[in-house]
């Protein structure tokens, strides 16, 4: 950590994309939001506005079923959320998502990435060093379409976020807000 600068609470929101469709000769970046996507994406944007954490910014991926997702999740908010769309997190790992958050502004004390499977869930579980032990469970056991881990931790800003540094603060899936 820099030495002339304090630390500050950050709080990274990884929401993997709701249930897609997967029509017939549809390219995968354009498939669609399923039924049940439909239904679990305004659920998670609920959760995300009346527990307070909207994000400062948004990077959604720009597949058409991430992209609904956002939509349907910012419906439910009652603020604008600056958002920057980006194939940069659309078929890539942990690695390649963890370089693109490094990148944010340390301004942005309050991120949301929506993005894909299986590269939000192995980034959360190599960043997740501490949490409730039952919350980090179930996140272990199954990171399921519209998904939300917060994870939460102490720096100057997002360069220093490194594995094992965050604390799994909430593990959200429509399933649990039924």
């Amino acid at each position: 950590m820099s030495d002339d600068l304090p630390a500050q609470s950050y709080c990274l929101m990884l929401l993997r994309h709701a249930k897609s469709a997967w029509p017939d000769g549809v390219a995968d970046i354009n498939r669609p939001l399923g039924e049940r996507g439909r239904k679990a994406a305004p659920l998670m944007g609920k959760y995300i506005a009346r527990h307070k954490l909207v994000p400062d910014l948004a990077l959604v991926s720009t597949a058409k079923r991430a992209q609904e997702t956002w939509q349907l999740v910012a419906s439910a908010l009652s603020s604008e959320v600056a958002v920057e769309n980006t194939r940069a997190i659309y078929e890539v790992g942990a690695s390649q998502i963890l370089s693109v958050l490094r990148a944010t502004d340390p301004a942005v004390r309050t991120l949301l990435i929506v993005g894909h499977n299986p590269g939000m869930e192995d980034l959360a579980h190599e960043l997740v060093g501490s949490g409730d032990a039952d919350l980090r469970i179930r996140m272990a056991d199954k990171f399921p379409t519209a998904a939300l881990a917060v994870l939460e931790f102490e720096a100057v800003g997002w360069r220093e976020l490194m594995p094992g540094g965050a604390k799994l603060a909430r593990f959200v899936t429509p399933r649990s807000l039924d």
